[in-house]
């Protein structure tokens, strides 16, 4: 899996584990081994340009994503993947701090941009939360991938609830 991690922001954030955690969601939703993807981290200035130019909202946002080849997870066990672009995914530390400290349980930037990185992959992949029934899909599945991986990692402790914007 190519995977490339760009930070813009300015912040120091843990690229290691965000690559990690790309990885293991990608692997997790059995993508194609040669698939590419790449998570750019920016300031709160260029996520509002973004959020402005391509969702026309106001202020920035946690995380976006632009999918490219539109990849989808193989349906059935014995089904090949394809393999291709997978897209890009956008984070703002700056935002995730905040929601990271604002959330029930209280979780720092990196968890909080570990857990936007599972959800922009997600977003990719063709996932959405715009109806009720495709939340509980989404954001179980994303719980059950940042758990997995958290538990691969030996960390301990609840993982960070759903702060999205």
């Amino acid at each position: 899996m190519s995977i490339d991690v760009n930070n813009e922001s300015g912040t120091e954030v843990d690229e290691q584990a965000l690559l990690d955690i790309a990885r293991y969601a990608l692997t997790r939703m059995r993508i194609h081994p040669l698939s590419e993807l790449s998570v750019i981290v920016v300031d709160e200035e260029a996520m509002e340009q973004l959020h402005i130019q391509w969702m026309d909202l106001p202020g920035p946002t946690d995380v976006m994503s632009f999918p490219m080849d539109e990849l989808r997870p193989p349906s059935k066990d014995d089904e090949e993947p394809p393999q291709g672009l997978l897209g890009d995914i956008v984070l703002c530390p700056a935002v995730a701090a905040r929601q990271g400290a604002e959330a029930p349980t209280r979780h720092t930037m990196d968890e909080e941009l570990q857990l936007l990185t599972v959800h922009g992959v997600l977003h990719l992949l063709g996932y959405d939360h715009e109806e009720p029934d495709e939340k509980a899909e989404m954001f179980g599945l994303q719980a059950a991938i940042v758990d997995g991986w958290r538990a691969e990692q030996g960390l301990t402790g609840p993982s960070p609830a759903p702060t999205l914007s």
